[in-house]
């Protein structure tokens, strides 16, 4: 066994079931995403300081000025990626890795891209770990991971001012993209569906509020 299993304990899976409880009461009714919140410990995820916040439906700060997302938030971006077992994903934005383990936990092949060294470095000793076999770079969230291309589907968990190009040339025919849209301090989640036309069908989910998606690698 893993050490960091022996840390997942009984209260903590019972603080789990709590949160999915909530998350239903909010309206997340997709049973495979409930289901991943339930299996994926979300504490440890955050330093051991902080872990009496983990299954507070909060964001919390990880770092780097960036936030692991609430499980709320978490939760309604993964029902509206209607992840398939073997899809293809790419996620925008690693973070603590939390997002990438949810939806490895539902069976998807999950490339992730990182622009902030430290969580980047933190996040690919930590899901080996976890037993989460997620493909991790450092690199600019807005060129996407043009080598990997095609991908089923693209989630971003940063604030975007717009949809970028280079992300939406990466996704398949019939591909979608999950991203918070604006560039105030709300976002509006948004899908986009790429037709076979090449056109988007895009759709609109209310707002959200995350940091900033950054271009460029950090110099940290």
């Amino acid at each position: 066994m893993n050490p960091l299993e022996y840390n997942d304990t009984f209260k903590h899976r019972g603080m789990r079931k709590k949160l999915v409880q909530h998350l239903r009461e909010k309206g997340i009714q997709d049973e495979k995403v409930l289901q991943a919140i339930v299996s994926v410990p979300r504490h440890l995820f955050f330093d051991s300081g902080f872990l009496e916040f983990a299954y507070e439906d909060k964001a919390f700060p990880i770092g780097a000025g960036q936030t692991i997302s609430q499980p709320y938030t978490v939760a309604f971006q993964t029902m509206l990626l209607d992840v398939g077992r073997g899809e293809k994903i790419l996620e925008v934005g690693t973070g603590s890795g939390y997002q990438a383990s949810i939806l490895a936990q539902m069976g998807a092949k999950v490339f992730s891209i990182e622009r902030q060294r430290s969580l980047y470095n933190k996040a690919k000793k930590l899901l080996p770990q976890l037993n989460y076999m997620v493909k991790i770079f450092y690199g600019d969230g807005y060129a996407g991971l043009p080598a990997f291309a095609p991908f089923d589907k693209i989630i971003v968990t940063a604030g975007a001012p717009y949809a970028p190009q280079q992300l939406i040339d990466q996704l398949k025919t019939g591909g979608m993209m999950v991203i918070p849209i604006d560039d105030g301090n709300d976002q509006t989640m948004t899908t986009l569906r790429k037709l076979d036309d090449g056109a988007l069908e895009i759709k609109e989910h209310g707002k959200f509020r995350f940091v900033p998606l950054l271009g460029d690698k950090a110099n940290d």
